[in-house]
């Protein structure tokens, strides 16, 4: 099984796959995120720095993604706090012109030669529960987050999973306090086990 959870920032995409992660007793895959040099730097002067941070990220979720499928570095059941194509999501809304093309031939290359997840859970929230779940996790380099900023990329993430090919559950994440709360933890996870033995799902 390789399950995937993705949504926008702060939606709680790391707290939901470690639980889904320990019920499956499955391999837990982080996205790296505070490694990426480029980071805080970018959201000082995005335009200055988007396109490296784009790319740092493309080519550290390949080789992490990659290892999927080479038999004998991961066995069993794999849980991941990111789909590959999230990347794409974030580039098409922070470059422009030739940064982008350039980035798209990387990504074309690239796109391809990884698995595809058996079940992605798309969490969704507006932005006023993300900013307040970004607030709570106090990452320095967050803290000047905007509510537009995560407004139009919701609406990216929305736009992609409208038309998202494989086998989606769409979860209003609003309804469910599954770091704080037993029953909604409990709830959330029956609806992914029901989602995956079922042919498609949605909210």
């Amino acid at each position: 099984m390789y399950l995937v959870v993705e949504g926008p920032i702060g939606v709680g995409k790391t707290s939901l796959a470690g639980r889904l992660a320990a019920r499956y007793g499955a391999e837990l895959n982080l996205e790296v995120v505070e490694e990426n040099p480029f980071l805080a730097r970018f959201y000082e002067s995005p335009e200055t720095y988007a396109f490296q941070v784009q790319v740092f990220f493309l080519l550290s979720r390949f080789k992490q993604l990659s290892a999927l499928a080479q038999p004998g570095l991961w066995s069993g059941n794999v849980v991941s706090d990111y789909l590959f194509d999230k990347d794409f999501i974030f580039a098409a809304m922070n470059l422009k012109d030739a940064e982008f093309a350039l980035y798209e031939d990387l990504y074309s290359h690239l796109s391809p030669r990884l698995p595809t997840p058996d079940l992605v859970v798309y969490l969704r929230a507006e932005p006023d529960l993300l900013l307040s779940r970004i607030g709570k996790r106090g990452r320095p380099f967050e803290r000047d987050m905007q509510a537009a900023y995560l407004q139009e990329l919701t609406s990216r993430y929305d736009e992609y999973f409208r038309t998202y090919p494989g086998r989606l559950l769409t979860v209003d994440a609003s309804g469910y306090d599954f770091v704080g709360s037993a029953r909604d933890e409990q709830a959330i996870l029956s609806r992914v086990h029901e989602a995956l033995h079922a042919e498609s799902a949605a909210d």
